[in-house]
């Protein structure tokens, strides 16, 4: 933008440059965007944010200028809130894209920051980049014709054209939402109907402003409505999709519980949750958030019944694996020919065979065997040379 010093001083008033508008962002939600356009994006985003900067503290000096100034400072405050958390939105993603070398999931990091919420404690966290920066635009564009800042504003025929491009950006935020479009109709028939005043003579300076406000307030109103409908979708999307992935965990964990009840003994006794008993997904966002509050439930309860049930079937594979270690050992270091050692290791198979099997007793008896199985000091595994065995323990263990 050009500083307003550069304007001669004989030439009037200062005319306020052309303003600049954000730039469209590149890509979707959840995807790496190539790095030629984010690059392009975010280099025409510094110069949005610097040029809406310049413009937004000329606007504060004319507002704090005007005779009241108090009627401005809310859509000030908006306006300027909106800048910072798209100034901070803009600081994070350059972190990432760490001066081009972002892979691609840098770049699809990037993604959800461009195209997510806003992480504000204020109202902006309810629209994302895309839509602060278009919220800030119209804010600023309407401030600046009630402030009379940009000269073609005094001009009535400019100030109806941009109030119809106005009413036209809420139609398209409006959609099929038939209470936001009856909205946008009656601020239409005011437009014509001051219009008709104006093209007959009738001053209408004060009703006009009015309804620039008016059409402002909508246009930011219609912004964070379509933000909140599109998160809306997108959650109700996931709570579909959740739902049906424990559809589909469900058969598996009853099958598990089966399987753990009939081969082990003393199961745990935990019920398989019935994924149906959820019913439809909500689509009110209350309805939604309880719903996707009781998903989350269901899946700890998935996550639970998985681990107590595959638990002790676990064990007794790990017992088993332990149980066949040791003989090894046995078989090696010759304790394997001992009737005891043989005998406890019959014993063991049989309790790791047993259907249901008792994980408590096949861990006691795989315990026993491996202190049988062990290696025996060297003067009890191997007589001395030249001695002969003691009479009676040939046998022995």
């Amino acid at each position: 933008m050009t500083p307003a010093s550069s304007a001669s001083p004989a030439a009037g008033p200062p005319v306020a440059p052309r303003t600049q508008q954000a730039p469209s962002a590149p890509g979707r939600l959840g995807e790496a965007i190539p790095a030629a356009e984010l690059y392009d994006y975010l280099s025409r985003l510094e110069e949005w944010l610097r040029a809406r900067r310049t413009e937004l503290d000329r606007l504060d000096a004319a507002a704090q200028a005007a005779a009241s100034p108090e009627t401005y400072t809310a859509d000030m405050l908006l306006a300027m809130t909106l800048w910072q958390a798209a100034r901070t939105r803009a600081d994070e993603m350059g972190v990432v894209w760490d001066s081009g070398r972002a892979d691609a999931v840098g770049r699809e990091k990037i993604s959800q920051l461009v195209w997510g919420r806003l992480s504000s404690p204020d109202g902006s966290s309810l629209v994302s980049l895309v839509e602060a920066t278009r919220l800030c635009d119209a804010i600023v564009s309407a401030l600046r014709t009630r402030l009379s800042f940009d000269p073609n504003a005094a001009d009535e025929v400019a100030r109806f054209r941009g109030l119809r491009a106005e009413l036209a950006r809420c139609d398209e935020l409006a959609g099929s939402d038939t209470t936001a479009r009856g909205r946008v109709e009656k601020l239409r028939e005011r437009w014509t109907r001051l219009r008709d005043k104006a093209s007959n003579g009738a001053d209408v300076t004060g009703p006009l402003t009015e309804l620039e406000a008016e059409v402002a307030r909508t246009e930011r109103d219609l912004i964070v409505g379509a933000s909140e409908r599109r998160e809306l979708a997108r959650d109700r999307r996931q709570a579909v999709e959740r739902y049906a992935a424990l559809e589909a965990r469900e058969p598996s964990l009853r099958e598990l519980a089966a399987r753990c009840r009939r081969e082990i003994a003393a199961p745990p006794r935990l019920a398989v949750p019935d994924v149906s008993r959820l019913g439809e997904v909500p689509a009110d966002r209350a309805g939604l958030d309880g719903f996707l509050t009781r998903l989350a439930t269901v899946a700890r309860a998935f996550d639970t019944v998985e681990a107590s049930y595959s638990a002790p079937l676990r064990e007794r594979a790990e017992l088993r694996y332990r149980l066949d270690a040791y003989r090894v050992r046995a078989d090696t270091n010759g304790r394997s020919v001992s009737p005891t050692v043989r005998s406890g290791l019959a014993e063991a198979r049989a309790a790791g065979e047993a259907v249901p099997c008792d994980v408590v007793l096949l861990r006691f008896l795989v315990e026993q065997y491996q202190f049988l199985t062990r290696d025996l000091p060297a003067h009890l595994s191997s007589p001395a040379p030249g001695s002969s065995p003691v009479p009676g323990q040939e046998g022995s263990s």
